[in-house]
């Protein structure tokens, strides 16, 4: 143990990761690795889970030159000089994170920094990464000396392999990973969603500390299990971390009142003193509980996000006020611009914290209303064309008021010629605002048969067609239903039935939402009905039949661009 320990102040350590017993690590599977690191058998041996991280780090591919314990060295001296660690500057790429100490003496804390400004010379690329304190440190109580951490750290920074991502190192790759950890809580943790966008007006901005939780604020017991699996799995695991940790603190916290101010401090908090309520094996269960999420549809996800920043110029942070580009890169609705006759600027906000976080950059941009350009569809297709996604709303003569987010520009549906035919993606769902708030998603998923209906579905021209897509089993969870962000292709789905979720003709509207909830618009757009399925208890979306008091249709406009 001792071998290991130099860095290491054994009164803070856990004392069941204490163990001197002699455990080599013998197995070399990928499969048998995953399982020993979910279940914690490294844990029981400080050696062994030291000897398990050479062996893992040692095996990530990496650039043909990689700085290795021998560089470090060489560099040590002429980068520190006679400074002691304590007093030396982190460079600006960690973005004045913490440096957590966890169970380090203070030898140990010292050279943390050390190592990062080495890490700093070697690695001139690297523009942020505010991960890197918390990995030094924690890799620093598994290694021999300060050579050994360094190299480990440089392997890890210096990953070649495009199909495996571990620690982000530019503005854009963790701005990115914000707005797709936004993505994920809205469709995996919908009740811990819903009370961050009730006390937070920029929920992005609270999701934007996702990595905070994970490096930096978990204790020492918990960040070692988590980076353990992370080692063996790769970049998800920290989603699913992060999702059950959210998910923990709405169950814990979900009924206290929560201020706006300290939402964030609220979350923080929780996660330091996590240990009061979820222990390491309970929080890594939860976080493999959450079911089909997958690599991909991360992967997907970041990459339409990196592209949205990238659009809008947002790949370094700046630091100066006066620079053209925003700070802050996260938007919410502004209220001093926006004005309709259907929502409040509350509801919008809500309706805002649904979409795919890359629109979330943009403001609403009123395309069409039936109070100043009437009730012809013609016209509300000449509005709405050129735009997308769109932002359906409708107000009934009832005062119920409904609407539909919608991925794909109208004008696709020129495709099918003179014949109804649907198009979209997954992307698209159906909303009720009053009487009840209730977002509607596509399940068909959880029941892939439903999408081998028929290519005859697609003529069919009222919403019964869009219909088809509800379960037909018990009530749904939300971890259940497919990320929309997601298209068909990419479970082998049938395309001209699992993505029916827009249709137009001269003569109609329809759209299909999840949950069996679809609209049907008529031609003057004075009436409208719905469809939906009842086998979850589900309200529908308003009257089945209904008169439209107002409709209005809303672009996103690309605020950081002009």
């Amino acid at each position: 143990m001792e071998e290991y320990g130099r860095f290491v102040d054994w009164d803070k350590m856990d004392a069941g990761a204490q163990s001197q017993e002699a455990k080599e690590l013998s197995c070399g599977e990928l499969q048998e690795l995953k399982q020993l690191a979910r279940q914690g058998y490294w844990a029981k041996s400080h050696a062994l889970r030291a000897k398990a991280y050479q062996r893992l780090i040692g095996g990530i591919p990496c650039r043909t030159v990689t700085p290795d314990a021998g560089v470090y060295r060489d560099i040590v001296g002429k980068i520190v000089g006679r400074r002691g660690g304590g007093a030396l500057p982190l460079p600006e790429f960690v973005d004045d994170s913490l440096v957590p100490t966890y169970c380090l003496n203070a030898e140990g804390v010292g050279a943390v920094r050390k190592i990062i400004l080495c890490v700093a010379n070697q690695f001139p690329d690297i523009s942020f990464c505010p991960a890197l304190p918390s990995v030094t440190a924690l890799l620093l109580h598994y290694s021999r000396d300060e050579a050994e951490c360094f190299e480990q750290v440089c392997r890890i920074l210096a990953c070649n392999d495009p199909s495996r991502r571990l620690i982000d190192q530019t503005f854009l790759a963790f701005e990115s990973s914000c707005m797709t950890f936004g993505d994920l809580v809205n469709k995996y943790c919908q009740a811990a969603h819903k009370l961050m966008v009730a006390v937070s007006e920029d929920v992005l901005q609270v999701y934007s500390d996702w990595q905070r939780w994970l490096f930096g604020e978990l204790p020492m017991p918990y960040v070692a299990r988590v980076f353990d699996v992370f080692l063996v799995e790769g970049y998800k695991v920290l989603y699913r971390v992060a999702l059950a940790l959210l998910k923990f603190f709405h169950k814990v916290r979900g009924g206290r009142p929560l201020a706006a101010e300290s939402v964030q401090q609220d979350i923080r908090a929780f996660v330091r003193d996590i240990g009061s309520a979820v222990s390491p094996e309970r929080l890594l269960e939860k976080a493999f509980a959450i079911r089909l999420l997958s690599r991909k549809e991360i992967q997907l996800l970041q990459l339409a996000n990196e592209k949205a920043l990238q659009r809008k110029g947002i790949t370094v942070k700046h630091k100066s006020v006066a620079s053209p580009q925003r700070q802050n890169v996260h938007l919410a609705v502004h209220a001093e611009n926006f004005k309709s006759e259907i929502v409040s600027v509350k509801e919008m906000r809500d309706i805002w914290s649904w979409i795919p976080e890359r629109f979330a950059l943009c403001q609403p941009l009123l395309l069409f209303t039936t109070s100043e350009h009437g009730c012809s569809l013609s016209r509300f297709y000449s509005h709405s064309e050129g735009h997308e996604p769109t932002l359906l709303l409708i107000k009934t003569t009832a005062k119920e008021v409904c609407g539909a987010y919608l991925s794909t520009d109208w004008s696709a549906r020129r495709r099918g010629g003179n014949k109804l035919s649907f198009f979209g993606t997954g992307e698209c769902f159906v909303f009720r605002l009053q009487p009840e708030v209730e977002r509607y998603e596509w399940v068909i998923i959880r029941h892939p048969e439903l999408a081998s209906a028929g290519p005859e579905a697609e003529n069919h021209s009222s919403a019964a067609a869009a219909s088809r897509l509800p379960s037909s089993s018990g009530p749904a969870e939300p971890s259940d239903r497919l990320s929309p962000f997601l298209s068909a292709r990419h479970f082998n789905l049938p395309s001209k039935t699992a993505s029916m979720f827009m249709a137009g003709s001269s003569e109609c509207i329809i759209i299909g939402g999840g949950d069996g909830q679809a609209l049907y618009l008529d031609a003057d757009l004075n009436h409208g009905r719905t469809s939906h399925c009842n086998t979850f208890n589900n309200q529908p979306l308003c009257s089945e039949s209904f008169q439209i008091s107002v409709l209005e249709v809303w672009g996103f406009r690309d605020t950081m661009n002009g």
